[in-house]
């Protein structure tokens, strides 16, 4: 068992380099209150003075100035020595002793606003100041020496921080210190990430040698998929960019779909889309302009599936549509505001998931998925259409009308499991057939929703995320009622589909595009 000696630091001395100045007052009276001299530089040296606390600067604790513009200021072997000195090293002591340096206790840092600087400027000047080396330097060094010295990285750790020198009157514990090393690591680790994430922006090296990946945590959850499972979420950002303002806490499955259903709407027409989400899969989608017609629509796809669902719309709620709203069992409403009335009804529901994603926007970033230590990257797949990606190669050529419905069912396929089939009418959708290992199997399943709900009135069209290997596909579709189809181009079997349409008076349409979602 060690002895309670070597577990217990008393703080003597303690060196303070902010940039994120909160809160500081309250740590400064507690280090007078245990009398800890204290050593600073730059702008928290004069915040420390301006608070009237006594204050030694880097440069009078050294014997050597700043210089280069601030670049190189507690880059001192003083410093360092201070820091790493093991206290219980007889050659260190006299090392220390002999060269007439002071140890240093405890080392108070955060970075500079490097991520947050990038938020605010494409000024690569301004980003390249913006990289901390001194700061990392000193916490990696206090981490590293965490058996003597304490070190606090985030104004978040101050209330443990003070509450740990009343407990142990001035000194920290060991167990203390072993934490806040490993927050310590964390912290540069993280920082050190995200300067590389930039480099890498600038020569588009999405994939280089050592892929990093950084993350903050946001909220650990009651479980996973299902109760056995641990979970959390983190983010690349400092925040989701989504705010819940309304019900229970969410969980693993409901930011699962809460993210789906961003991610479709993200993808339709601005301030007119609504989407209806389950399992991650759409249930229904429309983008009426009038939009209690196009939440009904959207419910009217598949109501039965949308019975304990996720409703996102990009347009802001009115008290008409949460009256509608209000009618259906949903687990989570999304949407770009609501107005007071309609939040009022909505909140009736005690425990209805109300999500404001006004601020949230769509990051242009790489999808990720992991298993067994191994992870797979991809780009996303948000392809913007032209008229170019598209090919009409049956003899009949589809209206004005035809083509934008199949542009719009193309489009969601892309977020539909595959093998994946859209059924659409009047910029809604009106069968989805989503995750079979047979296409042929997906096409029935949207015909029989189609066949079952009846929510169109105009001409039908269907969309299939990839080729079709075989013509019973395709004809299983003009057979039920639609009229023209857009698929992907490549199959062996192309030629024999374009016979059918032709034969069948269908309209055909190829897109170069895939959209396969396993």
């Amino acid at each position: 068992m060690e002895d309670k000696k070597n577990i217990m630091k008393k703080i003597k001395s303690a060196l303070i380099s902010l940039s994120d100045k909160s809160n500081l007052k309250q740590i400064l009276q507690i280090l007078k209150k245990n009398n800890v001299n204290l050593i600073s530089s730059g702008g928290t040296f004069k915040a420390i003075k301006k608070l009237k606390f006594k204050c030694n600067e880097v440069s009078e604790f050294t014997g050597f100035k700043e210089i280069l513009d601030g670049r190189v200021k507690t880059l001192h072997h003083k410093i360092y020595a201070g820091i790493l000195n093991k206290r219980d090293n007889k050659t260190h002591s006299n090392e220390i002793k002999d060269l007439k340096f002071k140890n240093i206790d405890l080392v108070i840092v955060n970075f500079y606003p490097f991520q947050k600087t990038l938020s605010k400027t494409k000024n690569h000047k301004k980003i390249i100041e913006n990289i901390d080396i001194g700061g990392p330097s000193m916490v990696r060094a206090a981490a590293k020496n965490y058996n003597d010295v304490t070190v606090i990285t985030s104004t978040e750790q101050y209330v443990d921080f003070i509450n740990e020198l009343k407990i142990n009157k001035g000194s920290t514990s060991l167990k203390f210190r072993k934490k806040m090393s490993e927050a310590a690591f964390s912290e540069t680790a993280y920082y050190d990430s995200v300067i590389s994430k930039y480099f890498n922006s600038l020569s588009d090296s999405y994939f280089p040698k050592k892929k990093i990946i950084h993350a903050n945590l946001i909220e650990k959850l009651r479980y996973g998929e299902n109760p056995h499972q641990y979970s959390a979420i983190y983010s690349q950002d400092e925040n989701l960019n989504i705010k819940k303002i309304h019900g229970k806490q969410l969980s693993y499955n409901n930011y699962n779909d809460i993210f789906a259903a961003l991610t479709i709407s993200n993808g339709l027409p601005k301030n007119i889309g609504t989407v209806i989400v389950k399992h991650t899969n759409p249930c229904g989608v429309s983008i009426l302009k009038n939009k209690i017609a196009s939440y009904k629509s959207a419910l009217a796809c598949d109501p039965i599936s949308a019975f304990g669902g996720i409703v996102c719309c990009n347009f802001k709620i009115n008290k008409k549509l949460a009256l509608e709203l209000n009618k259906v069992f949903l687990e989570v409403i999304i949407a770009k505001g609501f107005d007071n009335d309609a939040l009022k009804l909505l909140k009736l529901k005690k425990n209805l998931r109300i999500i404001d994603s006004t601020n949230f926007f769509f990051n242009k970033d790489l999808r990720f998925n992991s298993i067994n230590n191994s992870i797979l990257i991809q780009s996303e797949d948000n392809k913007i259409f032209s008229k170019k990606d598209f090919r009409v190669v049956s003899k009949k050529k589809p209206s004005s009308s035809q083509f934008n419905n199949l542009i719009f069912a193309f489009n969601i396929c892309r977020y539909v499991k595959s093998n994946a089939i859209v059924l659409a009418s009047n910029k809604t959708t009106i069968g989805i057939g989503s995750g079979q290992t047979s296409r042929l199997g997906s096409c029935q399943i949207a015909i029989d929703q189609m066949n079952r709900f009846k929510n169109y009135k105009d001409e039908i069209v269907a969309a299939s995320d990839a080729f079709f290997p075989f013509v019973d596909g395709i004809e299983k579709l003009v057979q039920s009622g639609v009229s023209a189809v857009i698929q992907p181009e490549g199959s062996i079997k192309d030629k024999e589909v374009i016979k059918f349409a032709n034969s069948t008076k269908t309209v055909l349409v190829f897109s170069k595009t895939r959209h396969f979602r396993h």
